[in-house]
Protein backbone atom coordinates (compact mmCIF):
# COMPACT_ATOMS: atom_id res chain seq x y z
CA UNK A 1 0.00 0.00 0.00
CA UNK A 2 1.21 3.50 -1.44
CA UNK A 3 1.53 6.58 1.38
CA UNK A 4 -1.14 8.16 -0.82
CA UNK A 5 -3.60 5.50 -0.70
CA UNK A 6 -2.82 5.72 3.05
CA UNK A 7 -3.35 9.11 3.04
CA UNK A 8 -6.90 8.47 1.76
CA UNK A 9 -7.69 5.37 4.14
CA UNK A 10 -6.82 7.91 7.19
CA UNK A 11 -8.86 10.82 5.58
CA UNK A 12 -11.49 8.19 5.18
CA UNK A 13 -11.37 7.24 9.12
CA UNK A 14 -10.82 10.39 10.53
CA UNK A 15 -14.29 11.72 8.68
CA UNK A 16 -15.96 8.07 10.12
CA UNK A 17 -14.55 8.69 13.82
CA UNK A 18 -15.39 12.46 13.70
CA UNK A 19 -19.02 12.33 12.53
CA UNK A 20 -21.49 13.00 15.43
CA UNK A 21 -23.81 10.30 16.46
CA UNK A 22 -24.85 7.28 19.07
CA UNK A 23 -20.63 6.84 19.58
CA UNK A 24 -20.46 10.31 20.58
CA UNK A 25 -23.57 10.27 22.63
CA UNK A 26 -21.82 7.11 24.77
CA UNK A 27 -18.33 8.33 25.30
CA UNK A 28 -20.01 11.72 26.66
CA UNK A 29 -22.16 9.74 29.03
CA UNK A 30 -19.53 7.32 30.69
CA UNK A 31 -16.84 10.19 31.14
CA UNK A 32 -19.42 12.09 32.39
CA UNK A 33 -20.72 8.88 34.83
CA UNK A 34 -17.05 7.83 35.93
CA UNK A 35 -14.75 10.34 34.75
CA UNK A 36 -11.27 10.54 31.57
CA UNK A 37 -10.60 6.95 32.63
CA UNK A 38 -14.51 5.22 32.21
CA UNK A 39 -14.39 7.39 28.94
CA UNK A 40 -10.90 6.27 27.44
CA UNK A 41 -12.18 2.52 28.29
CA UNK A 42 -15.52 3.64 26.61
CA UNK A 43 -13.51 5.06 23.78
CA UNK A 44 -10.96 1.85 23.05
CA UNK A 45 -13.88 -0.66 23.23
CA UNK A 46 -15.51 1.16 20.54
CA UNK A 47 -12.63 1.47 18.08
CA UNK A 48 -12.13 -2.29 18.79
CA UNK A 49 -15.77 -2.74 17.17
CA UNK A 50 -14.74 -0.52 14.58
CA UNK A 51 -11.68 -3.07 13.83
CA UNK A 52 -13.89 -5.80 14.31
CA UNK A 53 -15.85 -4.20 11.24
CA UNK A 54 -12.41 -3.63 9.18
CA UNK A 55 -11.50 -7.02 9.69
CA UNK A 56 -14.91 -8.21 8.35
CA UNK A 57 -14.86 -6.00 5.42
CA UNK A 58 -10.97 -7.38 4.78
CA UNK A 59 -12.05 -10.67 4.91
CA UNK A 60 -15.15 -10.34 2.70
CA UNK A 61 -17.86 -11.39 5.09
CA UNK A 62 -19.61 -7.97 4.60
CA UNK A 63 -20.04 -9.04 1.14
CA UNK A 64 -21.46 -12.27 1.77
CA UNK A 65 -23.89 -10.88 4.92
CA UNK A 66 -25.13 -7.72 2.09
CA UNK A 67 -25.87 -10.76 -0.49
CA UNK A 68 -27.61 -12.87 2.60
CA UNK A 69 -30.48 -10.28 3.07
CA UNK A 70 -32.28 -12.38 5.79
CA UNK A 71 -28.97 -12.64 8.04
CA UNK A 72 -27.90 -8.91 7.44
CA UNK A 73 -31.66 -7.93 8.52
CA UNK A 74 -31.78 -9.93 11.39
CA UNK A 75 -28.37 -8.67 12.50
CA UNK A 76 -29.91 -5.11 11.87
CA UNK A 77 -33.04 -5.88 13.60
CA UNK A 78 -31.23 -7.39 16.97
CA UNK A 79 -28.86 -4.41 16.69
CA UNK A 80 -31.61 -1.59 16.28
CA UNK A 81 -33.97 -3.71 19.06
CA UNK A 82 -30.34 -3.28 21.70
CA UNK A 83 -29.76 0.55 20.96
CA UNK A 84 -33.61 1.15 21.39
CA UNK A 85 -33.39 -0.44 24.99
CA UNK A 86 -29.73 1.45 25.41
CA UNK A 87 -32.36 4.30 24.79
CA UNK A 88 -35.39 4.09 27.07
CA UNK A 89 -33.22 2.95 29.82
CA UNK A 90 -31.50 6.40 29.45
CA UNK A 91 -34.49 8.20 28.62
CA UNK A 92 -36.06 6.93 32.35
CA UNK A 93 -32.82 7.37 33.89
CA UNK A 94 -32.82 4.18 35.09
CA UNK A 95 -29.47 3.39 36.01
CA UNK A 96 -28.75 6.09 34.07
CA UNK A 97 -25.54 8.42 34.42
CA UNK A 98 -27.73 11.07 36.40
CA UNK A 99 -29.28 8.80 38.66
CA UNK A 100 -26.13 6.97 39.38
CA UNK A 101 -24.35 10.80 40.14
CA UNK A 102 -26.78 11.65 42.78
CA UNK A 103 -26.07 8.31 44.59
CA UNK A 104 -22.74 9.30 44.56
CA UNK A 105 -21.80 6.04 42.35
CA UNK A 106 -19.29 6.08 39.64
CA UNK A 107 -19.95 3.69 36.34
CA UNK A 108 -17.44 0.92 36.29
CA UNK A 109 -15.08 -0.07 34.01
CA UNK A 110 -16.49 -3.14 32.54
CA UNK A 111 -19.55 -1.45 32.06
CA UNK A 112 -18.39 1.67 30.22
CA UNK A 113 -16.29 -1.28 27.99
CA UNK A 114 -19.82 -3.28 27.00
CA UNK A 115 -20.98 -0.07 26.32
CA UNK A 116 -18.39 1.43 23.96
CA UNK A 117 -17.73 -2.32 21.91
CA UNK A 118 -21.75 -2.75 21.58
CA UNK A 119 -22.69 1.22 20.62
CA UNK A 120 -20.22 0.11 17.44
CA UNK A 121 -20.84 -3.83 16.37
CA UNK A 122 -25.28 -3.55 17.07
CA UNK A 123 -24.86 -0.28 14.55
CA UNK A 124 -25.30 -2.10 11.04
CA UNK A 125 -24.41 1.48 9.39
CA UNK A 126 -21.20 1.10 10.39
CA UNK A 127 -20.81 -1.85 8.61
CA UNK A 128 -22.39 -0.42 5.96
CA UNK A 129 -19.73 2.59 5.77
CA UNK A 130 -16.99 -0.37 5.92
CA UNK A 131 -18.53 -1.81 2.76
CA UNK A 132 -19.06 1.45 0.89
CA UNK A 133 -15.75 3.06 1.47
CA UNK A 134 -13.15 0.19 2.00
CA UNK A 135 -13.49 -1.64 -1.09
CA UNK A 136 -11.38 0.30 -2.67
CA UNK A 137 -8.85 0.26 -0.19
CA UNK A 138 -9.00 -3.65 0.57
CA UNK A 139 -8.11 -4.49 -3.37
CA UNK A 140 -5.20 -2.83 -3.16
CA UNK A 141 -4.33 -4.36 0.29
CA UNK A 142 -2.24 -7.48 -1.39
CA UNK A 143 0.44 -8.41 1.10
CA UNK A 144 0.45 -8.82 5.46
CA UNK A 145 1.40 -5.55 5.98
CA UNK A 146 -1.29 -3.57 3.83
CA UNK A 147 -4.32 -5.47 5.61
CA UNK A 148 -2.57 -5.09 9.02
CA UNK A 149 -2.88 -1.56 8.26
CA UNK A 150 -6.22 -1.50 6.85
CA UNK A 151 -7.27 -3.05 10.23
CA UNK A 152 -5.78 -0.87 12.60
CA UNK A 153 -5.52 2.72 10.94
CA UNK A 154 -9.46 2.97 11.19
CA UNK A 155 -9.35 1.27 14.92
CA UNK A 156 -6.58 3.20 16.07
CA UNK A 157 -8.14 6.43 14.69
CA UNK A 158 -11.63 5.60 16.19
CA UNK A 159 -9.90 5.13 19.86
CA UNK A 160 -7.44 8.28 19.55
CA UNK A 161 -10.41 10.40 18.65
CA UNK A 162 -12.92 9.66 21.74
CA UNK A 163 -9.85 9.90 23.98
CA UNK A 164 -9.06 13.13 23.39
CA UNK A 165 -12.85 13.62 23.16
CA UNK A 166 -12.47 12.12 27.06
CA UNK A 167 -9.80 14.14 28.05
CA UNK A 168 -11.38 17.30 26.92
CA UNK A 169 -14.71 16.57 28.64
CA UNK A 170 -12.80 16.12 31.80
CA UNK A 171 -11.40 19.03 32.54
CA UNK A 172 -11.42 20.20 35.54
CA UNK A 173 -13.38 23.53 33.93
CA UNK A 174 -15.75 21.18 32.14
CA UNK A 175 -16.69 18.12 33.93
CA UNK A 176 -18.50 20.31 36.83
CA UNK A 177 -20.67 21.92 33.94
CA UNK A 178 -21.81 18.80 32.47
CA UNK A 179 -22.36 16.93 36.18
CA UNK A 180 -25.17 19.93 36.03
CA UNK A 181 -26.46 18.94 33.25
CA UNK A 182 -26.28 14.95 33.28
CA UNK A 183 -30.09 14.78 33.26
CA UNK A 184 -30.12 16.54 30.02
CA UNK A 185 -27.53 14.52 28.64
CA UNK A 186 -29.13 11.21 29.62
CA UNK A 187 -32.55 11.96 27.89
CA UNK A 188 -30.81 13.57 24.28
CA UNK A 189 -28.59 10.20 24.60
CA UNK A 190 -31.62 8.33 24.71
CA UNK A 191 -33.15 9.96 21.98
CA UNK A 192 -30.02 9.53 19.82
CA UNK A 193 -29.80 5.74 20.09
CA UNK A 194 -33.52 5.61 19.80
CA UNK A 195 -33.49 7.79 16.48
CA UNK A 196 -30.48 5.46 15.47
CA UNK A 197 -32.62 2.64 16.13
CA UNK A 198 -35.64 3.43 14.22
CA UNK A 199 -33.59 4.49 11.04
CA UNK A 200 -31.73 1.18 11.15
CA UNK A 201 -35.41 -0.42 11.25
CA UNK A 202 -37.09 2.26 8.98
CA UNK A 203 -34.02 1.05 6.42
CA UNK A 204 -33.78 -2.39 6.25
Amino acid sequence: MSFSVWLGLLAISCLGAMSPGPSLAMVVRHTLGGGRAKGIVCAWAHSIGIGVYALVTLLGLAVLLKQAPLIFNGIAIVGALYLAYMGVQALRSKGGMSERLAAGKETDALTAARDGLAISLFNPKIMLFFLALFSQFVMVADDLWGKTVIVLTPLVVDGLWYTIIAFLLSHKAVLPKLKEKAVLIDKLSGLVLIALAVRVLVTI
